[in-house]
């Protein structure tokens, strides 16, 4: 391998915009060596905006490069299986953005095709780089908060449902609404926090309510491109509860449009020595008994220079030049999915669904 790492881009839109062409073309070990759009004159206004030396339409034509060495996917969600896998097979690492992919199956496909081929196969769990994450995450691991036994979480918004008729709300191509959008970033940071037990049960509900709303109080209505009289399909609120294979469970809401005060995510823990909160509208909070006086405990993690998206491109460079292991694993992927899957399948027959 070259002393940098050379990253094609596939899919120029709002997410790699925003967060991860900066992270890449600050790296001082990558080189971006290509990009790729549907729509090819992203494509090229990156290109020519980035000093990047190829421009494709057609992504096959990307894996073809011999020079790559991994690839950056930013697309809809029902293509990210297929690219990852085709691009694994060809030999190349994979960072690819969330969800993982729109059914199990797909998603076991990616696990299998990163196991053959050797390759560092990464999807973004940006919040697991934040600060107070990542503070919790050591606190938790050292028995501070005992045995974690119950949660619950979630990412609720009053009005932000995103590229209204486009993909975004066609569950054809997104895999469904803010479950799979906003789910699988909450959802998998409460997970990780409790140490990653395995996923046996669930019951969900899932509900179109807000959908003829045309008012929006969230800069993420912006997201995709909204087409009058297109297709919505899929939920705009999804509440639900998890069973794990040691006893602990997990309550769920996330949505695009609900009668709430406004947006906010959360992941809320209990322990037997301990208890958090994690919030994104303040500061994490430890709630524990000390010398039998009850005590919150304010942490104040130092903030790093990287944004947390950044953090975790960064990482993700780092495991593909053999620097570090990846801190998440195409297994914790499938993971997510079924459960993401299994909640849908359940709000759809009325069932609890084993797993």
């Amino acid at each position: 391998m070259a002393a940098k790492l050379k990253v094609g881009a596939i899919g120029i839109g709002g997410i790699f915009n925003a967060v991860h062409s900066e992270a890449l073309l600050e790296h001082p070990d990558v080189e971006v060596v290509a990009a790729c759009d549907i729509v090819r004159k992203k494509a090229r206004k990156f290109a020519k905006s980035a000093g990047v030396k190829h421009v494709f339409k057609d992504y096959r034509e990307l894996l073809a490069l011999d020079e790559i060495d991994a690839v950056d996917i930013c697309t809809p969600n029902v293509l990210h299986s297929e690219m990852s896998v085709a691009a694994l097979e060809a030999g190349k690492h994979v960072l690819c953005e969330k969800p993982d992919a729109i059914s199990l199956a797909e998603a076991r496909k990616m696990a299998r095709a990163a196991e053959r081929s050797g390759k560092v196969l990464m999807v973004v769990r940006n919040n697991r780089f934040r600060p107070d994450a990542a503070f919790l995450k050591r606190y938790i691991e050292a028995g501070h908060m005992g045995e974690v036994y119950t949660g619950r979480c979630g990412w609720i918004r009053r009005r932000g449902i995103p590229g209204k008729g486009s993909w975004f709300t066609t569950k054809a191509d997104s895999g469904g609404g803010p479950l799979i959008d906003l789910g699988v970033h909450i959802i998998d940071l409460a997970v990780w926090l409790m140490g990653h037990p395995r996923p046996v049960s669930v019951v969900g509900a899932t509900y179109r309510g807000l959908a003829d709303s045309e008012t929006s109080d969230s800069v993420v209505s912006e997201f995709g491109e909204a087409v009058e009289d297109g297709v919505f399909d899929v939920e705009d609120l999804a509440t639900g509860f998890l069973r794990f294979d040691n006893g602990a469970t997990l309550q769920i809401e996330f949505s695009w449009g609900s009668n709430v005060e406004g947006e906010r995510n959360f992941v809320e823990l209990r322990g037997t020595r301990a208890g958090c909160c994690l919030p994104s509208d303040g500061e994490v909070k430890i709630f524990t008994e000390i010398a039998g006086t009850l005590c919150d405990i304010l942490p104040r993690p130092a903030r790093p220079a990287l944004g947390q998206h950044a953090m975790n491109v960064h990482h993700f460079v780092d495991c593909a030049l053999g620097r570090a292991e990846p801190i998440f694993t195409p297994q914790q992927g499938v993971d997510m999915i079924g459960i993401l899957s299994a909640i849908y399948e359940s709000a759809e027959t009325g069932n609890e669904v084993k797993l």
